[in-house]
């Protein structure tokens, strides 16, 4: 993970994130000030609290009715744009509300509050998804996992900032002729406007993109056209739909505890307003664990399986919570609960972020953002209605009388269905179907790196000397060509510039080399070739058919030179980028046989000179390797007709050649 450094390299994205800290400072001192100006402007304590309920749904509603429309308009309109009018026009009314309040009576100056405060949260449904749309724009796709970790800590660290400045506003007001809501609602106006102008000087258009969109005479589709193109993409994606599910239901379970948090400490806990205060800290306290330290925890995990596990912990979390009345173990549940939702909100953010193309981008980040803001107001409304539906009630059971909390219940019941949620995610998002979940887990609790995964497919032929290798490399290779793959032939060692100079090196019969120093240049040969031939070649869906590839360093140089097998191992897995074969293809041959073979083409090189000795333990050290692990290899007989062999091989890839590709001649 490369928090906060990575990141924050981006000139562009230090640029972007100054005016991310204003807002969020501006969105929290502005929500303080507003409630504050709300109960001087009505009388009684009733009549107080409905008034900031009234402004506190006023700041959820819009995204009921706008979320799509803003998503579509981000989309369609220049971002940079979108994000300098909406500060503005935020910044103008924010201005205004205490302007209109010194100068108009309590009921009027509440209707004002009221509506400014709506246009207000409906700018922010525009502002969002053009900045979360224009973040991918910015830096690398490696580091937008800790961009969204930055945005979150801007998004919820301002928070206690803006209640200190509140606070000390509160001071000022004392030798001020304004209150100090009015005087936080002039600073919060400030902060709009000054993030404005720094998003002015912004370009967050793609790197090369021209500087303004061609016109080919095409007539752009109109809003609600790019509204159901946003929705027919979010429905057919199934990263979207696996995304929406998933961060729905972590909301959901966050907002339980959020909603149910009060009563829970005093019908359950027995805590009262202390234990209130304890639990509505831990959830904010673990949010802030996820997303912080979150990605580092998941190390090279699939960020697509972490997505669903971490729901899956957070229902799992919530259901522990509902069943043990303790307040200790109440508090760690809720820890674990915030975590797992901010892991979830992370990885989620960032999967959006990297995998989504930039021409919907920002309506699926408005879609998200819309449902979450809805299932939140939902949770919120729904949670404490049917706990105070089921109510208290004592329920026979084997008999033994059952005390039965309806706050529990909802818990529970709520915690089953996360987890039901991170399940069916899991299993709609999954990238590495086939590679039990508990290979990737045993990864990353031993620290090392998993196997990448590519749409491509990769074969290694491997054998002794004179077992025929070349010839079923252009079987195989002739065989994929004619049925419309995309075919790279290539070869260990020297399938590279630097790899051929290897290459000579190596198989020099001049050269003298100790085995540990023909081991590194091997592995010295396999990393550029991995990296500048394999892993290009299986990005773009290729498939990869390889003269020799790891298996050839484990059985020469550790059977055959009498060096310590795991030790090569682990030397080629860190050259390879942990970049394995699909299948080997082990052609077996009597090295005698293989030898006679390769010396009539010509001079024995460094490798063919050695020893017969040398040469059979080679051969049982491939023959060991393909005993360890038969679900991978392909043993054929070297001695039997080069058409044969090919067609055993055939017949073994053939269910392993990618799924989209034209259907392969038997």
């Amino acid at each position: 993970m490369r928090w906060p450094a990575g990141a924050l390299r981006s000139p562009r994205f230090r640029q972007l994130y100054v005016a991310l800290v204003l807002s969020s400072f501006g969105d929290w001192l502005g929500l303080l000030a507003i409630t504050a100006l709300t109960a001087t402007l009505v009388e009684g304590l009733s009549a107080q609290s409905f008034a900031i309920a009234g402004v506190l749904a006023v700041r959820v509603l819009p995204a009921a009715v706008l979320g799509p429309f803003a998503g579509a308009l981000a989309d369609r309109l220049d971002r940079r744009r979108t994000m300098v009018l909406t500060d503005v026009l935020r910044g103008l009314f924010f201005g205004s509300i205490p302007f209109v309040a010194a100068v108009a009576e309590p009921r009027p100056a509440l209707a004002y509050l009221l509506v400014a405060s709506l246009v207000v949260e409906a700018l922010s449904l525009f502002w969002i998804p053009a900045k979360e749309a224009s973040v991918p724009n910015l830096l690398p796709r490696r580091d937008l996992e800790s961009a969204n970790q930055l945005s979150l800590v801007a998004t919820y660290a301002t928070a206690p900032v803006a209640a200190l400045v509140f606070a000390g506003l509160g001071l000022l007001s004392g030798v001020l002729p304004v209150a100090v809501a009015e005087l936080a609602l002039y600073v919060n106006a400030a902060t709009f406007l000054f993030a404005a102008f720094q998003v002015s000087r912004l370009d967050v258009r793609p790197a090369g993109a021209p500087a303004a969109p061609a016109d080919d005479g095409t007539p752009q589709p109109t809003v609600l056209a790019s509204i159901r193109e946003g929705l027919r993409f979010a429905r057919s994606s199934e990263l979207v739909r696996g995304l929406l599910v998933g961060m729905l239901g972590t909301l959901a379970a966050a907002g339980a505890v959020v909603a149910l948090g009060r009563p829970f400490a005093e019908s359950v806990l027995r805590g009262g307003d202390s234990a209130y205060g304890l639990l509505f800290a831990a959830v904010f306290v673990g949010i802030a664990t996820g997303v912080g330290l979150g990605p580092r925890l998941l190390g090279d995990l699939s960020r697509r399986r972490a997505f669903g596990l971490s729901i899956v912990a957070a229902g799992s979390f919530l259901v522990l919570l509902s069943v043990v009345p303790n307040l200790a173990f109440a508090a760690v549940a809720v820890v674990l609960v915030g975590a797992s939702a901010g892991i979830a909100y992370v990885v989620g953010l960032t999967l959006v972020g990297g995998e989504v193309d930039d021409e919907v981008r920002g309506r699926t980040f408005a879609l998200v953002t819309s449902l979450m803001r809805l299932t939140l107001l939902l949770t919120l409304a729904v949670a404490p209605a049917v706990a105070g539906a089921i109510g208290l009630r004592t329920v026979p059971l084997g008999g033994v009388e059952l005390q039965v909390n309806g706050i529990s219940v909802v818990l529970l019941l709520g915690g089953l269905l996360t987890v039901g949620v991170g399940v069916a995610s899991y299993r709609q998002m999954d990238d590495r179907p086939g590679v039990p979940l508990r290979t990737d887990l045993y990864a990353l609790l031993h620290r090392r790196r998993r196997p990448p995964v590519f749409p491509g497919l990769f074969v290694a032929v491997e054998g002794g000397e004179g077992a025929g290798k070349s010839t079923q490399v252009a079987l195989l290779r002739d065989w994929l060509e004619a049925a419309g793959h995309e075919v790279v032939v290539t070869r260990e060692p020297g399938a590279t510039p630097t790899g051929a100079r290897l290459r000579e090196l190596l198989l020099d019969p001049r050269s003298d080399l100790s085995p540990r120093a023909e081991a590194l240049l091997y592995a010295a040969d396999r990393a550029q070739h991995v990296d500048r031939v394999v892993i290009p070649a299986l990005a773009r869906g290729a498939v990869v058919l390889t003269d020799r590839y790891v298996d050839s360093s484990l059985a020469y140089q550790g059977a055959g030179r009498a060096l310590d097998v795991a030790e090569v191992a682990d030397l080629s897995r860190w050259a390879t980028q942990g970049v394995r074969p699909d299948l080997v293809l082990l052609l077996d041959v009597d090295p005698a046989v293989g030898l006679r073979r390769a010396r009539d083409v010509g001079a024995p090189d460094r490798i063919e000179g050695e020893a017969l000795a040398f040469h059979e333990r080679v051969r049982e050290g491939f023959l060991g390797l393909a005993a360890a692990a038969p679900e991978r290899y392909l043993v054929v007989d070297a001695a039997t007709a080069p058409d044969e062999v090919a067609a055993q091989a055939r017949a073994r890839l053939l269910p392993l050649l990618p799924a989209a590709r034209a259907a392969v001649p038997a």
